[in-house]
């Protein structure tokens, strides 16, 4: 694989790692745990592993480990520093026993129950050192769901005498590592099942996950990519920039790029969800940013939305939950999509209807036709950056009739998604997710099956970092999935109380009255620690 001059200085980059990972290690368990909510269904479905207790790691004595093999699953999108854990779980395990040998899976969870693997050997982990993407044994987003598919797996574990299974995903990925888990407990197969928190949309976090791995290098690189956007705006002075973010379920990196950045307008869809905005709410909301900007000479400005902001429009989530159900009915299966539509709308409720019939056709059509695998829509597919503004043009077009708007409205149109999953991790990330890949080392060693990697203190200097594991079980609650309850991991939303919310508040008038534009600049990977090992601003405001 040809290599450019900063992979080759990267790859010499020696990650650091928290106390209790360095040396001997010490299992220090502490108080039995309970999921989130729905504590008696979550118990009934998950008998062999629920209740366990959390886990920390600190120095202990030497101790001598028996061979094992193990295997490893990237599972969904991309984020930076997938690799960073399969070479921490790499070297823990050989640190472990030189013998131990590590099996991963192409292709994602497909790779188990298709039987298509490969030995990591150190000539192969060593080419991916401090390296973005999952391109070493890639990914997929096949769900482990199926009895049929736990068998086929087994069959391949057995006949390479692995002894755990670590799958590296987001919390869809985690919720069917804990039903595997479960599984292989209850029929006494002998196999463990570890999970490892990624996701850069920042929506797997909680009490003991601090922060999802590639959070912090998306974001970064988003806010590169939107510094450099500002600073074009404030040159040209003659374009409002509409920017969408990933973030389908959640605001996060939507609030953390603006916090980087500090540009005039960021929507946040929780904040519009319990505020109840309709889609002219937010409309109105712009206008009157961008007028009051005309007034002042400012015929320019950036805007960043979060790619699942059409979902949280109280009237558009109504509508999608009844899709959601409607679609699922074996009587909406085989018909074409101009008869889907005409299903549809005869069955859903006329108050839903009337929203329906209220969207741009292109928006509703997907609303209800496209889906991904797991049934969700497929909302960075709506063009939503285009639908606002276009409905801000409408809208000032109106008022310019009236007399209240005298400026210039001239549009430019961003999506960054892709440019932030593969970057090359930042030294937060980098450190981070090696110490998860040790972590989950240590807990198949302390014989732990149902548990998640965990790095808490992390906005601590690296080595004060506190590793463990945490029962997955307790992530867990019941909830609506394609029309039935399905036990799932609650995803974090941005909290309108929290530190980085209110710092946000705090500052958003003054950035849409004054042009405050921030620069970050590209992610430094060498030089003073204030420059290249800061936290998020999210994590730094939330740990202050």
């Amino acid at each position: 694989m040809e290599k450019s001059a900063l992979q080759k200085a990267r790859a010499a980059y020696q990650p650091k790692l928290p106390l209790g990972l360095q040396g001997a290690v010490k299992v220090q368990e502490g108080e039995p745990t309970q999921s989130v909510d729905n504590q008696d269904e979550i118990k009934a479905l998950f008998p062999n592993t629920y209740g366990m207790p959390l886990v920390e790691f600190v120095p202990g004595q030497a101790q001598k480990h028996e061979p094992m093999n193990v295997g490893v699953i990237l599972s969904g999108g991309q984020a930076p520093g997938g690799h960073n854990v399969i070479t921490g779980l790499f070297d823990t395990v050989k640190k472990l026993n030189p013998e131990n040998r590590l099996y991963g899976f192409i292709l994602g969870p497909g790779g188990l129950v298709d039987h298509n693997y490969m030995e990591l050997t150190k000539e192969i982990v060593d080419e991916y050192r401090n390296t973005g993407g999952f391109d070493m044994i890639g990914s997929g987003r096949t769900k482990l769901e199926k009895v049929e598919q736990f068998e086929k797996g087994l069959e391949i574990i057995r006949e390479l005498n692995i002894k755990a299974i670590v799958i590296i995903g987001g919390d869809d990925s985690n919720t069917n590592a804990c039903v595997l888990a479960e599984y292989y407990a209850a029929k006494n197969y002998g196999v463990q099942v570890i999970g490892c928190p990624k996701t850069i949309d920042g929506d797997l976090k909680n009490s003991q996950i601090e922060t999802s791995f590639g959070f912090d290098t998306a974001c970064k690189t988003y806010s590169e990519l939107i510094g450099n956007i500002e600073r074009d705006c404030n040159s040209a002075r003659k374009y409002w920039h509409f920017i969408k973010v990933m973030g389908r379920s959640a605001s996060h990196i939507a609030l953390e790029c603006a916090l980087q950045t500090q540009p005039n307008i960021c929507l946040i869809s929780e904040e519009v969800e319990k505020n109840e905005l309709t889609l002219d709410d937010v409309v109105t909301y712009i206008a009157n940013v961008v007028a009051r900007r005309a007034e002042e000479g400012c015929n320019f400005g950036t805007v960043i939305i979060p790619e699942g902001l059409i979902e949280f429009i109280p009237a558009i989530k109504k509508l999608i939950a009844e899709l959601n159900d409607v679609l699922a009915s074996p009587d909406a299966k085989n018909l074409s999509r101009n008869e889907q539509i005409d299903f549809v709308k005869q069955q859903i409720s006329d108050e839903n209807l009337a929203v329906f019939n209220s969207l741009p056709t292109s928006v509703a059509h997907q609303l209800a036709l496209d889906r991904d695998p797991h049934g969700n829509v497929q909302v960075s597919m709506i063009e939503t950056e285009k639908l606002l503004s276009s409905m801000v043009a409408t809208k000032l077009e109106r008022w310019r009739k009236t007399g209240m708007f005298k400026g210039k409205f001239a549009t430019q149109h961003h999506f960054f998604g892709y440019e932030g999953r593969c970057a090359a991790p930042s030294n937060f990330d980098a450190d981070y997710c090696y110490a998860l890949g040790a972590s989950a080392a240590q807990l198949i060693a302390a014989g732990k099956t149902g548990y998640m990697a965990i790095v808490k203190n992390t906005t601590a200097p690296a080595a004060e970092w506190k590793a463990g594991g945490v029962p997955i079980t307790m992530m867990m609650n019941m909830e609506r999935r394609n029309g039935e309850m399905k036990p799932v991991i609650r995803k974090a939303l941005v909290e309108l109380d929290g530190a980085p919310f209110k710092e946000f508040e705090k500052n958003r008038e003054r950035w849409a009255r004054e042009t405050a534009y921030v620069y970050p600049g590209p992610i430094q990977y060498w030089g003073p620690t204030e420059v290249c090992d800061q936290p998020t601003k999210t994590l730094a405001l939330e740990q202050a």
